[in-house]
């Protein structure tokens, strides 16, 4: 049965707010924290980890904590290992959704000319162009996901850049998640003084994305 693009991306954002307001009926962070290596003991421990990370970001949880709670649960390489794993699933089901429910509908818009220039930088440069996404921080993780799906981007650049872009941030907070208990360790001073200059970069990018988008002189009196 064929399906309209307007159909379909009513879809998607129906399927998006409903990720996201499942959240009122479990918590990611409650499930990962009691018990988990116990509910999913052995050889289904990681796997699971990886698919309540990929479902949780999917449902726009914040991925800073369950980058901790791999450290915590796994230590930092097979935390770190499966964060990633987790976090590149999760952006590869998020582009699935944004590219077979929303491309066909917004196509029409990504003909003016910022847009279209955007498109064509993303379809032409996938992989350059998603990883330089993925490393600047502050540009949210499922913007990324949807403007990917909504370009020309290939899926095997996508997921290589997500995957390698993704590993600076995700294994300050691995080393984080996995130091906690001793706070006055170099790991963690280090890891900590980290996701602070991650803050601050974040936040100066921010203000300087705010400064482009007001027209000059806007301010200045009439």
């Amino acid at each position: 049965m064929h399906i309209p693009p307007p159909a379909r991306l009513a879809l998607l954002v129906a399927l998006l707010a409903a990720a996201a307001g499942s959240l009122l009926l479990w918590s990611p962070q409650r499930l990962l924290s009691q018990g988990f290596t116990s509910a999913a003991p052995g050889i289904w421990a990681a796997p699971a980890f990886v698919v309540v990370f990929a479902l949780a970001t999917l449902a726009f949880f914040p991925k800073p904590v369950l980058n901790a709670a791999a450290g915590v649960l796994f230590g930092i390489p097979e935390g770190l290992v499966l964060a990633v794993a987790g976090t590149t699933l999760g952006a590869v089901l998020a582009f699935g959704l944004g590219r077979s429910l929303g491309r066909d509908a917004l196509r029409p818009m990504l003909k003016r000319k910022a847009l279209a220039a955007l498109d064509r930088r993303l379809t032409d440069q996938g992989f350059r162009s998603v990883l330089l996404l993925r490393i600047v921080p502050g540009v949210p993780f499922q913007a990324i996901n949807l403007a990917a799906a909504f370009s020309g981007v290939r899926l095997w650049p996508f997921v290589a850049a997500t995957a390698l872009g993704v590993l600076p941030g995700t294994t300050a907070y691995v080393i984080a998640g996995a130091s906690a208990s001793s706070p006055t360790s170099p790991a963690f001073l280090l890891s900590t003084a980290a996701m602070i200059a991650m803050t601050l970069l974040t936040l100066v990018s921010m203000r300087r994305a705010r400064r482009t988008m007001v027209p000059s002189g806007a301010g200045e009196p009439v």
